[in-house]
């Protein structure tokens, strides 16, 4: 059995989608953050000139220093909010990231035995020994990456536990 041009060109066309769908998912991951920022800003502008208005016509300097702490509170808790949403989305891709490579990472490599069992087949003198030493790093490294994928994931996982208890 020969190694035909197609089989190279199927293990590039999947990297390929996979890279693609990972562009995808930043580009998404990017525009709802750029979302969120510009809603804020845009609450913020509001409640700048709102407050501006209301200071102008408070004659009490303890009623100006009670706006203006209140106007600050406001914004801390609107900024802590934003910063919530974006850590979200970065923890979400962080887990979607996680997941895909896993996937590409167990496919690809099934893919890739097949290509290179094929390869080493027709070689005159086959060497077995090469062939086994190779399926044996590709599971190693499968295994590996696969448990920083668990520990990535329950990392995350804790340290969101961990803010909620916080709350």
């Amino acid at each position: 059995m020969t190694v035909k041009p197609e089989q190279f060109s199927e293990l590039h066309r999947k990297n390929m989608e996979a890279a693609m769908k990972l562009a995808q998912m930043s580009i998404d991951n990017s525009h709802r953050i750029i979302a969120l920022q510009v809603d804020a800003a845009k609450k913020l502008f509001k409640e700048s000139a709102e407050s501006a208005k209301a200071l102008g016509s408070i004659k009490d300097p303890q009623d100006a220093v009670a706006l203006r702490t209140q106007y600050t509170q406001d914004t801390a808790q609107m900024m802590m909010e934003t910063a919530r949403q974006i850590a979200e989305i970065g923890n979400a891709s962080r887990t979607e990231f996680s997941r895909m490579m896993t996937e590409q990472l167990a496919s690809g490599s099934k893919d890739m035995m097949e290509t290179f069992q094929s390869f080493f087949s027709t070689l005159p003198g086959q060497n077995n020994n090469v062939l086994e030493t190779m399926q044996k790093a590709m599971a190693t490294a499968n295994n590996a990456f696969e448990q920083i994928a668990r520990a990535s994931a329950a990392g995350f996982e804790g340290a969101k536990s961990a803010k909620k208890k916080k709350k």
